[in-house]
């Protein structure tokens, strides 16, 4: 009676069911693999000093690692002078600073010559830029950043040469890092790494130069604990240490008592403490 109706709808519904099947479970793929990544929590203000942020391990490593390996690129300083200039300029505050401002100067050391990447007006605009963004540590109302040129400072945002880099973040290690040194208030940026990023963390230079800022920045301001990849397929969280590996797995081989394990996880590069803004 009713011919190929009779066959086709019966298929038709099984399609229906399955196809919902599948949109519920790619939704739920989707939302965890979007989810933003956690910022951790900060640590006690009275416990910003030394060196926050330093290398993994002992400094113990192999001179060939796969991990933190520098790419091929432009030139930067072998050692600078150990002495930095102010870049002058001054910026408003961004961000509504409901609890702490943080008074910051850009600064670039002697015997870096900063033409080779756009000049020192340029890094100071990236690491303006960087801040006020709101996808930075302006997101949280707690926070608040003001760029000056002159009198007392809590930050001093500084391109660093590798030798003092090295110096400045507790041991000569032989893989370029950057890192926060509470006693002089100095954020460490890394020229070598400013000028050539990191092989690790797979994404193009601007986007690693701002999590290069955000990430020692967020340990000058209270982020001092490093974190894994929470996720597999997600976004990292800006205070992994993404230029050793977005991989668990890396980053747990140069430092195995830390706190990143050794579970085959992977994220995706990431320069921002809240990148769904």
């Amino acid at each position: 009676m009713y011919g190929w109706r009779a066959y086709a709808l019966p298929v038709l519904a099984v399609i229906t069911v399955m196809v919902a099947v599948d949109a519920i479970h790619a939704t739920d793929i989707s939302s965890e693999e979007s989810a933003a990544p956690e910022v951790g929590q900060t640590s006690p203000h009275a416990a910003t000093v030394g060196i926050i942020g330093a290398p993994p391990g002992d400094g113990q490593f192999p001179t060939d690692l796969p991990a933190g390996a520098l790419p091929e690129g432009g030139v930067f300083t072998e050692t600078g002078a150990g002495t930095w200039r102010i870049v002058p300029g001054t910026s408003a505050q961004v961000g509504a600073g409901t609890e702490a401002v943080f008074r910051y100067t850009v600064e670039i050391e002697d015997g870096i010559d900063a033409s080779g990447f756009g000049g020192e007006l340029s890094v100071a605009s990236m690491v303006d830029s960087t801040l006020a963004n709101p996808k930075s540590w302006v997101h949280d109302h707690k926070f608040a950043f003001r760029r000056v040129d002159q009198g007392e400072v809590d930050l001093r945002i500084s391109l660093t040469s590798r030798g003092s880099s090295r110096t400045a973040c507790g041991f000569d290690i032989p893989i370029d890092t950057s890192c926060y040194n509470g006693n002089s208030k100095r954020v460490v940026l890394s020229e070598a790494r400013w000028v050539r990023g990191a092989l690790a963390f797979d994404g193009d230079i601007g986007s690693y130069r701002q999590y290069l800022i955000n990430h020692e920045v967020g340990h000058a301001i209270g982020y001092h604990r490093h974190q894994p990849c929470a996720v597999d397929g997600g976004l990292a969280p800006v205070m992994m240490q993404q230029t050793f590996g977005t991989k668990n797995d890396d980053i747990a081989v140069l430092d195995p008592r830390g706190v990143v394990p050794m579970d085959g996880k992977q994220c995706r590069f990431n320069p921002w403490p809240y990148p769904r803004g």
